[in-house]
């Protein structure tokens, strides 16, 4: 059997981290994490609810695990450039990955340079950034049940656009035209910037957005929030309903966690996720988090990567009976 490369430089700096601390089992060698730095690869650009949320915790665990956890931007390749950097990593704790919900679809678009599921292990979960369905004001609906009642009767004639195409945006609105039967049709934006700005100015009718971006907009009252696709309402639009209050088992939703290599000593992965849920249990982080419309994600390690599995999949299904291709 051949090893691929970076398997075998995984499993080869496993065997010489054990060789080097022959004396020490797991559990001791997990007390004394860490002994130097930490960086936490966030594969977006600087600036952002992404990365806001990730400084905000790795100024935490800084301060708390007598170490600093510092965060490193690497964008590009609709994050596979800075998931590839925490694959080729050794797996000793000292790289962490903000892991997206970027990464359980790109699995079913491109021809990736790593097998997620089996590269990286989750710690925890991070957070949830949910997405909100968007009207203009000048659509006759006030509710999302009357939207999928006007699409139904418009067939063809109602616009509902995403921040990208392929993106979780895109996919949420193929979820709803399959869950619906609607038939409306997808524009897809390159970012939600211009995205929303077409919303407003009434060009476009309709838009799937991250709560984070919209919300200046909902509480100005120049766009309608119509539902959020989360698990649960938000407690920054406690009044807003969620989706699959009206439509039965509609939701999408948009999970980051903190991610190591695999490979990574179980003691250590129960010591981050340990720090990393206490982090997110304080008040001070959840009330920041809430600020940007942010809601902390407590999980234990079988927990999180349970999950990313589901969501694969899930996604993988619906990407290909929609015959989604990557842009």
């Amino acid at each position: 059997m051949t090893i691929p490369r970076r398997r075998f430089l995984q499993l080869a700096t496993t065997a010489a981290t054990t060789a080097a601390f022959p004396a020490l089992p797991c559990p001791a060698l997990a007390q004394n994490y860490p002994t130097r730095p930490i960086r936490w690869v966030v594969p977006y650009p600087a600036g952002g609810a992404t990365d806001l949320i990730s400084r905000l915790v790795a100024q935490w665990l800084s301060d708390r695990l007598g170490q600093p956890v510092v965060v490193d931007n690497r964008p590009g390749g609709g994050t596979t450039i800075g998931t590839q950097a925490v694959v080729s990593a050794p797996p000793d704790g000292y790289t962490l990955l903000f892991t997206a919900t970027t990464h359980t679809i790109n699995v079913s678009l491109q021809q990736l340079p790593f097998v997620f599921l089996r590269d990286i292990t989750l710690v925890s979960g991070l957070s949830e950034l949910p997405l909100v369905m968007d009207v203009s004001p000048a659509l006759p609906v006030k509710t999302l049940g009357e939207f999928v009642a006007y699409a139904k009767a418009n067939p063809g004639k109602l616009s509902i656009a995403s921040f990208g195409a392929a993106t979780i945006s895109h996919l949420a609105i193929e979820l709803f035209k399959v869950m619906t039967g609607a038939d409306v049709v997808h524009v897809p934006y390159r970012g939600g910037a211009q995205m929303m700005a077409d919303l407003i100015s009434g060009q476009i009718q309709a838009a799937v957005d991250s709560l984070p971006s919209s919300l200046p907009h909902i509480r100005s009252g120049k766009v309608r929030a119509l539902a959020l696709l989360a698990a649960e309402r938000s407690a920054v639009l406690p009044d807003l309903p969620i989706a699959k209050e009206i439509i039965p088992e509609f939701e999408v939703r948009t999970f980051s966690g903190v991610g190591v290599p695999s490979g990574t000593p179980p003691a250590i992965v129960a010591r981050l996720n340990r720090k990393i849920n206490a982090a997110l249990a304080d008040p001070k982080i959840k009330a920041r988090f809430a600020e940007v419309g942010g809601v902390p994600v407590i999980m234990s390690p079988a927990e999180a990567n349970a999950f990313v599995k589901a969501q694969t999949e899930k996604w993988a299904k619906l990407i290909k009976s929609a015959g989604i291709k990557a842009q």
